[in-house]
């Protein structure tokens, strides 16, 4: 069944939480209420007849800071549809700003759920949920404000925290220019503005782009892959490459390559960079010759070196030897304030992720079971993962199943996250497609970095 909200239609491009309406928890008809809250963040809000009194709390992935700020209460239309039609009401904000907006996104995430309850009224349950970098909102919500929350649901999330995102990105192209571009002056870090980073990245793609044109080429942007554990099969319209086809492997990952370098690699760290005071990366006293040694990737390289007739060990002593990155210890205080996860949960939390993630590795959920772990909050958080390429591509039956598979862990204190229960689940709530959930462990995460671990590298 589609809704069409007929009660309550607001476009009130400056409505704020001191002007919300009255309450409308009796309403007989679909409710859809959009507007501004003080911050200047927009908020959407649909709220069904039939609400069951369950509010689910969106959180949506990066945007870059130039595209439009727009709120969003669900992962796309046919999830929003059909949760609707469940019962369940949704809702969202923009954040105030894009780009590494954490410090925006935490407390307009509140303020839409404060504005929420006095309109609507108090929910039975609020469960917090998001994608990507929503999926790192939606985790520093429920570990900084479990009060506000009774479950959340991060999916593709960014669960390793902002200091070992911005670590691990700079892993691949440290490595790119080193070996691809030893003497080109192509920095790093510390871009003045965004004209800066746009050039230094389409001054290191040109260099990849040629050495993709050769076997040595192919096996230094392998390696590189490696160092990021983006997977050799990343993207739905690729062909996925037989266990040993090494070099349909690199070919598929040269692609995430590319992506890398044009947007989060250079472009997205300068706008984080510029919220952080300065670089808030770092890679002194990094061994990637033992990063390498415990990649799901190495034997993909170790091939293409021996194919290509080159040695990997005089490269990994290149990588070695290179000059290091050294971040601003200021900037690293305030991506660590603001941005690392402490893994202390109070309430129960479900991850999902595909297998096949270039932009957020699947490895980043090894890097949050640390953190929880180490924090005694293993047993409130579930992991579980679909077999398929991709960011964020998950079927809609697979993300309602998921949230299903957390609302009985609310229900019944115990988690029931096995693939089949979880398939049973996605297989119900979206009977058109076959859900994938395999029983998976991902490898450790490259260069974790935590608040439950005092002993991680510091700069």
């Amino acid at each position: 069944m589609s809704r069409t909200p007929t009660a309550l239609t607001l476009l009130a491009a400056t409505l704020c939480a001191a002007t919300a309406l009255p309450a409308q928890a009796d309403t007989a008809t679909d409710s859809h209420l959009e507007g501004r809250l003080p911050s200047g963040a927009t908020y959407v809000m649909d709220v069904p007849a039939d609400w069951n009194g369950t509010v689910l709390l969106y959180s949506h992935g990066y945007r870059p800071a130039a595209a439009p700020v727009t709120a969003q209460n669900a992962p796309g239309p046919a999830t929003s549809t059909d949760l609707l039609d469940e019962g369940y009401a949704l809702i969202g904000s923009s954040y105030a700003t894009n780009g590494w907006a954490i410090t925006d996104a935490v407390p307009d995430q509140l303020a839409t759920l404060d504005l929420f309850t006095a309109t609507f009224g108090a929910a039975e349950r609020t469960i917090a949920w998001g994608t990507s970098y929503g999926g790192f909102v939606t985790t520093a919500l429920a570990e900084r404000h479990a009060d506000r929350l009774d479950g959340s649901l991060s999916m593709c999330g960014l669960v390793q925290g902002g200091v070992a995102n911005w670590n691990s990105t700079l892993d691949p192209v440290f490595a790119l220019k080193t070996l691809l571009a030893p003497d080109a002056d192509i920095p790093l870090t510390g871009f003045a503005d965004q004209s800066a980073a746009v050039t230094a990245a389409n001054a290191l793609t040109a260099k990849a782009a040629e050495a993709q044109r050769t076997p040595e080429g192919r096996a230094r942007i392998a390696l590189a892959a490696a160092l990021h554990d983006i997977p050799g099969h990343n993207d739905p319209a690729q062909t996925e490459p037989a266990p040993t086809n090494w070099d349909a492997q690199q070919a598929n990952q040269y692609a995430a390559i590319r992506g890398l370098l044009q947007q989060p690699a250079f472009s997205w760290r300068q706008e984080a960079e510029s919220r952080a005071g300065g670089s808030m990366s770092w890679n002194t006293g990094v061994d990637y010759r033992a990063m390498l040694a415990r990649s799901p990737l190495y034997k993909e390289v170790t091939e293409l070196y021996k194919d290509a007739g080159l040695s990997l060990r005089a490269d990994l002593g290149t990588l070695d030897r290179a000059p290091r990155i050294s971040a601003d210890p200021s900037a690293v205080r305030w991506m660590r304030r603001t941005s690392a996860l402490s893994g202390r949960l109070t309430d129960p939390q479900l991850d999902i992720h595909t297998t096949g993630d270039a932009l957020i590795p699947v490895q980043a959920e090894s890097a949050y079971q640390r953190a929880a772990t180490a924090a005694g909050s293993g047993r409130l958080l579930s992991q579980a993962y679909v077999d398929g390429p991709g960011h964020c591509t998950f079927t809609t039956g697979e993300m309602i199943g998921a949230l299903h598979t957390l609302e009985h862990r609310l229900d019944t204190g115990r988690w029931d996250a096995s693939p089949a229960a979880l398939n049973s689940r996605s297989a119900q709530a979206d009977p058109s497609s076959e859900p994938r959930y395999v029983r998976y462990r991902p490898a450790p995460y490259p260069r974790p970095y935590d608040l439950a671990h005092p002993k991680d590298a510091r700069p």
